[in-house]
Parts: structure tokens; C-alpha cells; sequence
């Protein structure tokens, strides 16, 4: 099993997680068509750890990309970035700037 990881993207974890659940289990050529076509804004983040992923089986290991699938896609919260923004009389709020840690492994087809 071979994976990348992007550690403090700052997308929140829940979005990103949704576009994880769509790739996981797909062969490498639809989870990029299915990332390449989803107009989310976690797509081409979650798109570039998976190239990451097929890069790091190819250059370290010597797999093929045409036989690999994604065995694993997560998505674990990050460090929150606390801002805050003026209120009215004189109050204020917080806002939470989430930021998430992207993994995705690839492994080759199981022949059977």
C-alpha cells in the first residue's frame, strides 16, 4: 500500500470527507474523472493528493497506474484557525478557519 498525505489544507474536514467517500474503492482512472467532474471546492485538493499517491506507487515502488486502486481515502481535522469578527454594541464573534489532513493510499488490483 502506497499513500500521500496533505497535512493543513485548509478546506473543512466535512467537505472534504464527502469527496473522499466518493473516490474510495474506484480505480484510479474514474476516481480522476469523478474529481476532474465534481464542481466542489475539495475536489481539486483531494484530485492532487491522489496524483501524489499514483506518483509516489510509480516513482518509489514501480507499479503501473493502470492497475492501481484506491484502497483508502480519509480525511482527519487539522488545527482550527480562531479569528474573530466585530459585532454589533461593541461585541464580538469567533469564526473557525478549519483546516483538514488529507490521506489517500493506492494499492494494486487484487487478480483473482
Amino acid at each position: 500500500m502506497v499513500s500521500a498525505t496533505a497535512k493543513y489544507v485548509r478546506v473543512s474536514p466535512r467537505k472534504a470527507r464527502l469527496m473522499a467517500d466518493m473516490i474510495r474503492g474506484k480505480s484510479i482512472k474514474d476516481a480522476k474523472a469523478i474529481l476532474a467532474l465534481t464542481p466542489r471546492g475539495a475536489a481539486p485538493i483531494v484530485g492532487k493528493v491522489l496524483a501524489s499517491a499514483v506518483a509516489n506507487a510509480e516513482n518509489n515502488e514501480n507499479l503501473s497506474p493502470d492497475e492501481l486502486v484506491v484502497t483508502g481515502a480519509y480525511v482527519n481535522e487539522g488545527p482550527t484557525l480562531k479569528r474573530f469578527r466585530p459585532r454589533a454594541m461593541g461585541r464580538a464573534s469567533r469564526i473557525r478557519k478549519r483546516t483538514s489532513h488529507i490521506t489517500v493510499s493506492v494499492e494494486e488490483r487484487k487478480v483473482s
